[in-house]
């Protein structure tokens, strides 16, 4: 059966024409667009997009912050058979954007008037784009169409030509091509994940087996549109069933977008968001230092609070189990004394979070369970489209430190080294297949054959499924350490517990590459070093900075108060400390904010290599000392 996003469209703007689809907000208040009002515009786009010369199966990019007319502009590619190339906002045109454009083979851009420099920067080395529609007011360059133009060329190209341009997008089948969406690349260069229509419409049907989204709610997508994640689940799960969309309120910069998000989030009254890990503990950090501002009997007040829901909800699967059913009363206490205040910041109406991009901390995951916003941690990844698993609010379809139940219909199985299926509860390979499941690499064969095997999508990741139909997800297969004697290790949790846990570490890469002991690198606190170090100055505070530091990884070492949350043999043994953070602006993290392990082990070669010489793996070597000192000074 024909099922692709304008099949999935089409219909519901005819069950739910009236009804409003896009919320975005102009003079001071969020004003509203309909289902049947967003047809008229994307059909407006798309035929001024023909009128311009694109064809379908032709290449047209989005480089844009979230807004309506972000997806406007894809349904609009979409009606003239285009395949929309989504780009992301944080890319900078030196190396990334470009190469992304010119691979993709791209033949017209919308971009909005923040982005548009970047372009112009290097519209030289751009032949093949030959038309650049410009979202915003903005005074054009030549070979520069205001989106107004665009749809007023659509509307006249329509009044000649309507019944042959809706035919465009009938024709659509199943198998062509709907976007090329960039990875962000954790482990190699960036490789174009071709999606096609049913790969989108088969992943909505999907998700919608595990999470249902009445028609009534509303969503504000906080994460970059481009992303796969927000694509499905932000905005073509919300078309399919009739549900409202808002946007945050661009700012004139990205700093003033984000502090859009906490007043937009109380105005829109959202009835769950999506979020990623650094969204999630930034949200976290915000309310436990609001909590913090109340007072000490209010902080206090709030931990009891917290201990008495943990104990109460215990692993997500069956909240008040046994004679934590005793707890009930203490919960609707609490509630009604505090976390019901916490819920009125994001708006009063929020049921949940769908957590993903990366692993999220099962402490995390409890945190917000207790306070009755829960965040339904799941998995999933471009190649996918990207929803493979996730936790909902549905009876024993929620525990913490795992990804969730596999979405239906979808076959998932976990692999050994040997390409041999694994029982229950084994580690291996997450390896999957299903109508999600891209068609390839954009012209890249190798990489695809390397991918798809024998019908199987093979993730890089490794996991195991429980017993209980819980999938596990343990971190990349390429994240491995790898020991001397040849035994592998996933580093993520431990990462994740240290940076958590520690005031004093911001970041840390754990390393091993069959060497005789693992080692890191680390980005120290600097404000929780100095506020340790009190009354010390120069070269003896760089000093006990570095025993700090290096008492923090002890901890979880025999006798430590972590002890036996990881294997000791793991642990480093030698600590780099490093004072620029990892970061999306200088190469170190992608945009879902994943560290990009190979480009930082990479860059700091040098520090890895010395750690395994005597002066090197002592933590007061005169080169960490050196760096602390400046850190701290």
């Amino acid at each position: 059966m024909k099922k692709t996003l304008i099949d999935l469209f089409e219909s519901s703007v005819e069950r739910y024409g009236e009804k409003t689809f896009l919320l975005e907000k102009h003079n001071n208040r969020f004003q509203p667009l309909t289902y049947a009002e967003t047809r008229q515009e994307a059909l407006e786009t798309g035929a001024g997009l023909a009128s311009l010369g694109i064809r379908p199966h032709d290449k047209v990019a989005i480089l844009a912050e979230g807004c309506n007319n972000w997806i406007i502009s894809e349904l609009g590619i979409f009606y003239a058979g285009g395949v929309s190339v989504p780009l992301s906002v944080k890319l900078e045109e030196a190396n990334d954007l470009l190469f992304r454009l010119q691979h993709a083979e791209v033949k017209a851009i919308f971009v909005s008037k923040l982005q548009l420099p970047k372009i112009r920067r290097i519209r030289e080395q751009l032949p093949d784009v030959k038309h650049i529609i410009v979202l915003g007011h903005i005074e054009l360059q030549h070979g520069e169409t205001a989106l107004g133009t665009l749809r007023r060329m659509g509307r006249a190209y329509l009044s000649e030509h309507e019944a042959e341009f809706l035919e465009i997008g009938r024709q659509i089948q199943n198998d062509d091509y709907a976007t090329i969406t960039y990875t962000s690349g954790t482990t190699a260069d960036p490789k174009g994940v071709v999606l096609t229509h049913r790969n989108y419409t088969s992943n909505v049907e999907q998700s919608l087996s595990r999470i249902d989204i009445p028609s009534w709610y509303r969503t504000l997508i906080i994460l970059p549109l481009d992303h796969c994640f927000a694509h499905v689940v932000g905005f073509y799960i919300m078309i399919a069933c009739g549900a409202t969309v808002a946007t945050v309120k661009v700012g004139n910069s990205a700093a003033e977008t984000l502090r859009n998000i906490p007043q937009n989030i109380r105005e829109v009254k959202p009835h769950f968001l999506l979020s990623v890990p650094a969204l999630a503990k930034n949200f976290r950090k915000n309310i436990e230092s609001s909590i913090r501002a109340k007072g000490r009997f209010t902080e206090w007040l709030f931990r009891l609070g917290l201990r008495t829901a943990y104990a109460y909800n215990g692993d997500g699967y069956e909240p008040g189990k046994g004679w934590t059913a005793l707890l009930k009363p203490a919960m609707v206490f609490f509630d009604r004394m505090l976390f019901r205040k916490v819920r009125k910041a994001f708006g009063g109406e929020l049921r949940f979070f769908v957590g993903g991009g990366a692993l999220l901390d099962s402490e995390l995951q409890r945190f917000f369970y207790a306070i009755g916003i829960p965040m339904f941690q799941g998995y999933g990844l471009s190649e996918a489209t990207p929803v493979i698993s996730t936790n909902s609010p549905h009876k024993h379809w929620c525990r913490f430190g795992s990804s969730g139940k596999i979405l239906i219909p979808l076959d998932v199985r976990i692999f050994d080294e040997e390409g041999h299926e694994v029982p229950r509860g084994q580690k291996g390979e997450i390896v999957l297949r299903g109508e999600n499941v891209m068609a390839g690499y954009w012209k890249n064969p190798a990489v695809t054959a390397e991918a798809l095997r024998d019908g199987w999508l093979h993730t890089g990741d490794m996991g195991y499924i429980s017993e209980d139909e819980f999938l596990y997800v343990l971190g990349r297969f390429k994240s491995l350490l790898i020991s001397a004697d040849g035994e592998k290790y996933s580093p993520e949790g431990m990462e994740e517990a240290l940076c958590e846990k520690s005031p004093l570490i911001d970041q840390i890469l754990i390393h091993n590459n069959q060497n005789p002991y693992t080692t890191a690198l680390v980005v120290p606190n600097r404000e929780g070093l100095l506020q340790a170090l009190v009354g010390q100055s120069g070269r003896a505070r760089a000093e006990a900075a570095a025993s700090l530091l290096e008492a923090e990884v002890a901890k979880y070492r025999t006798g430590g108060v972590y002890a036996g949350e990881f294997p000791e043999r793991w642990l480093p043994a030698a600590l780099a400390f490093v004072e620029e953070p990892f970061s999306e602006s200088n190469g170190l993290m992608n945009s879902t904010l994943k560290v990009i392990r190979g480009k930082v082990e990479e860059r700091y070669a040098d520090r890895l290599a010395a750690l395994y010489t005597p002066e090197g793996k002592r933590v007061g070597s005169e080169k960490n000392l050196e760096i602390l000192e400046k850190l701290l000074s």
